[in-house]
C-alpha cells in the first residue's frame, strides 16, 4: 500500500469518526423512565405484572360488566402503542369491553425483562394470553394491525378456544415487497448500529417514518409525532426494536392461516406501501370464513388514519 493511499484511508476514517461524533452529539436522546413519560398514561391506564414486566393496559368502562358486554382486544404494530386505537375505543367503548395494551418492546410496557426472550409472534401470543388470564377474560374478539395482526392470527391459531372472532388490519403474514420501508426500521435492522441507535433518535426520522405509513400527510401533526417519538425513548425500547426487527418466524407458520376457523374481518389500506393490498386478498382467500374491505385512500394504519370510516365496518362485522 502506498503512503498516499494510506493517507487517504486514514483521512476517510477520521472524517467518518468526526461525522459520527457530531451525529451523536446533535441527536443524542437519553432513555426516559415510565414516570418521565407519565403524560402518555390515560385516565384508565393500569399496569399489570406479566413475566416481570409492568404491562401497560387500558380497559373501557364496559369491562366492569363482563357478564353482559363482549370483549374486543386491540394489538398495535411495530413502534406503535395502545394509543393508536383511541378512535376505535371511543366508538366501541360504550357497547363493548375494549382492552388495549402496549406490547413488549413498545409503549410504556418496555422490553422483556429476560434478555433471552425473543420477540417472536409465538412469544407475543403467549404474552397476550397471559394478559387475558390476568384480566379474567375467557373468550375475546381479537384485532391487530401490522405486527399486531400477525400476533392476532397466531394467537387464534395457537389458542383457538380463546378467540371468538378476528380482525386483521394490514397484517403481517405473507412475504411482501414493500414500496417503501420506514427509515427507522431500515436502520434498526442492522445489529452494528444498535449501540448508536439505542442512544440517538432524531425526531425528524420518526416523523418521516410516520409519513411513510400514512396516505394523507396532513394528518401527521406535531402531537402525533411527539407521541411516537417520546414513547420510543422509553427505557429499553430502542434496543428492543433492533432485536424485534431481526426476528423472523418460520415460513411454516403461514400454514396456520388456512386452518383458522374464526369469523374474520380483513381491513386494508390500498395506499399501504409497506404491505401491499395483494396480501389482503391472500388472507381473504386462505381464511374460509372471512370478509374483506379495502379503503382506497388510506395507508398502513387505516384504523389510526381514519378511525370513523374503519370502525363503521367493524361495527357491522361485530353485529352480524
Amino acid at each position: 500500500m502506498s503512503k498516499y493511499l494510506a493517507k487517504i484511508i486514514l483521512f476517510a476514517m477520521l472524517a467518518t469518526g468526526v461525522s459520527l461524533a457530531v451525529l451523536i452529539a446533535v441527536y443524542w436522546a437519553a432513555d426516559k423512565s415510565v414516570e418521565a413519560l407519565k403524560k402518555w398514561q390515560l385516565p384508565n391506564s393500569e399496569f399489570i405484572a406479566i413475566d416481570g414486566m409492568q404491562a401497560h393496559v387500558v380497559r373501557s368502562a364496559q369491562c366492569a360488566h363482563l357478564d353482559t358486554a363482549k370483549t374486543i382486544v386491540l394489538l398495535h404494530g411495530t413502534s406503535a402503542s395502545l394509543h393508536t386505537w383511541q378512535g376505535w375505543t371511543d366508538e366501541l367503548g360504550d357497547e363493548y369491553c375494549v382492552v388495549s395494551m402496549d406490547l413488549p418492546g413498545f409503549g410504556l410496557t418496555g422490553p422483556y425483562t429476560d434478555e433471552a426472550t425473543q420477540y417472536t409472534s409465538a412469544n407475543y401470543a403467549d404474552f397476550v394470553i397471559k394478559v387475558l388470564d390476568q384480566l379474567n377474560l375467557d373468550k375475546v374478539i381479537l384485532a391487530g394491525n401490522s405486527l399486531g395482526g400477525k400476533i392476532a392470527w397466531r394467537t387464534a391459531a395457537l389458542h383457538p378456544e380463546r378467540i371468538e372472532k378476528l380482525i386483521l388490519v394490514d397484517a403481517v403474514g405473507y412475504p411482501a415487497t414493500p414500496k417503501s420501508i420506514p427509515i427507522g426500521f431500515r436502520l434498526a435492522a442492522y445489529p452494528i448500529l444498535k449501540p448508536i441507535l439505542s442512544n440517538v433518535l432524531p425526531r425528524s426520522l420518526v416523523q418521516k417514518s410516520i409519513l411513510s405509513v400514512y396516505a394523507d400527510d396532513s394528518k401527521v401533526d406535531d402531537v402525533l409525532v411527539d407521541r411516537y417519538y417520546e414513547l420510543s425513548l422509553r427505557r429499553g425500547n430502542r434496543g428492543a426494536l433492533s432485536d424485534r426487527l431481526r426476528e423472523f418466524d418460520n415460513i411454516e407458520d403461514q400454514a396456520q392461516i388456512k386452518q383458522l376457523t374464526q369469523p374474520t374481518l380483513i381491513l386494508w389500506g390500498a395506499q399501504d406501501n409497506l404491505i401491499p393490498a395483494e396480501n389482503a386478498k391472500r388472507f381473504h382467500q386462505d381464511i374460509a370464513n372471512s370478509q374483506l374491505k379495502i379503503f382506497d385512500n388510506l395507508g398502513h394504519v387505516p384504523h389510526e388514519e381514519d378511525p370513523k370510516a374503519t370502525v363503521a365496518v367493524v361495527k357491522e362485522f361485530l353485529a352480524s
